[in-house]
């Protein structure tokens, strides 16, 4: 396959996410619609932080199958209940009898995958001799590979599997991933999304870095301080587009990575701009057909600031946005997902969703900075995702009316 040949459009079988917001669809889209956010002071473990975090309820008590002990953590916990909503295994055991079990695909993002299994082991090490607990299982919880195994393993899936762990743009990235399988060949269908739940150094580690706020997140309010962490997973069900599919459809993927700084963009958000730019050019569509931007929008002061320059570069001033972050936080190796499927059920559900938690634009920005929800519905959304080191994502997809 020529490397430079486009990508191809994707259509979006079925698509379901889960977080602090609500379990399932039809939980999150009331929530939005209810501006109802998932944030709360953080109540996670023994954790002494004053912060807050979108954390899904439920997981430790969840009742889990003996003969899949060695899978259990917090992760695989989160992944399963994702998967459990919205009839997504129906529609994978369908896409199963469409394709067969060896031509459907798995790529999940995350950032930490389950290290709070390990984190927790360490806690009950012998003080004498420093042993850890038997048995430990590291290769199935801790290990970056564990979700998109366990997925394949329960799903009863025989296709290509792997694990996309670029920080918070980690499942954004993936749909690039099922372009690159389906247009190989390799595979007819692909399970997309990604899932990434709270541990100790995710909490600690960004608290080091003076970037978790006091309170809820305030994203691109002139008083922001900063991010709320976030636990999610979430999922999508991808095959090559059809002419006469009236499903939701991925049209294009831009990544960069600028490589600007280890924890902080580029000022002017080169390596955003020129991911967003490429989105527009994998799907062969102009900058004036995108409707609304989600935006990665994480509410800390530097990355709000860079977003804003770079959404300017490429739509001009004006562009209607808005970030979700404060309904359920930034959820890390999931976010991409999770943004995603709201841009969707804004789509589908004829809304744009507001940023919550915000009370004043910071009056430097340039972007339509949405904080009340409209009601008038996009057909086609961009949705960003940008992590560490630079590593930049964009989505954009919609419905192919109109759409060239």
């Amino acid at each position: 396959m020529n490397s430079r040949a486009p990508l191809p459009r994707l259509r979006i079988r079925h698509y379901t996410a889960t977080n602090a917001a609500g379990t399932g669809n039809a939980a999150l889209l009331q929530a939005l619609r209810r501006r109802d956010g998932g944030l709360a002071p953080c109540d996670f473990l023994d954790i002494d932080l004053d912060t807050y975090v979108g954390r899904v309820g439920g997981l430790e008590e969840m009742s889990w199958p003996t003969d899949w002990s060695a899978w259990d953590c917090r992760n695989n916990r989160l992944a399963w209940l994702g998967l459990e909503q919205d009839g997504f295994l129906d529609a994978v055991s369908a896409a199963v009898g469409r394709h067969g079990p060896a031509r459907v695909g798995v790529v999940l993002g995350t950032s930490t995958s389950g290290i709070l299994h390990t984190e927790l082991a360490f806690r009950e090490r012998d003080s004498m001799s420093g042993a850890l607990p038997s048995p430990l299982y590291y290769g199935t919880t801790h290990e970056l590979s564990s979700a998109p195994r366990f997925v394949r393993e329960r799903l009863g899936l025989a296709g290509p599997t792997y694990t996309v762990s670029t920080a918070c743009s980690s499942s954004g990235k993936v749909f690039a991933s099922a372009q690159r399988l389906i247009a190989s060949g390799l595979c007819d269908a692909v399970i997309v999304g990604g899932v990434d739940s709270l541990c100790l150094t995710t909490m600690y580690g960004f608290a080091s870095l003076e970037l978790t706020a006091p309170g809820p997140c305030r994203p691109g309010d002139v008083d922001r301080h900063g991010i709320s962490i976030g636990e999610a997973a979430g999922f999508a069900l991808v095959e090559a587009d059809a002419d006469d599919a009236d499903d939701l459809c991925l049209f294009g993927v831009g990544e960069s990575v600028d490589a600007h700084h280890m924890s902080t963009p580029h000022p002017e958000g080169a390596g955003a701009e020129r991911a967003m730019h490429r989105a527009l050019a994998n799907a062969r569509m102009d900058a004036r057909q995108v409707d609304y931007v989600n935006l990665h929008g994480t509410a800390s002061r530097v990355n709000d600031a860079a977003e804003d320059h770079a959404l300017e570069s490429v739509f001009g001033a004006g562009q209607m946005c808005s970030s979700t972050k404060g309904w359920t936080g930034h959820t890390l190796g999931a976010a991409g997902i999770t943004e995603m499927v709201i841009g969707a059920l804004a789509i589908e559900d004829g809304f744009v969703p507001g940023t919550l938690n915000t009370r004043r634009v910071d009056p430097a920005f340039r972007a339509d900075y949405r904080l009340e929800n409209g009601e008038t519905g996009p057909t086609v959304v961009l949705s960003n995702s940008f992590g560490f080191g630079g590593n930049n994502c964009s989505l954009l997809f919609g419905r192919k009316e109109g759409v060239a």
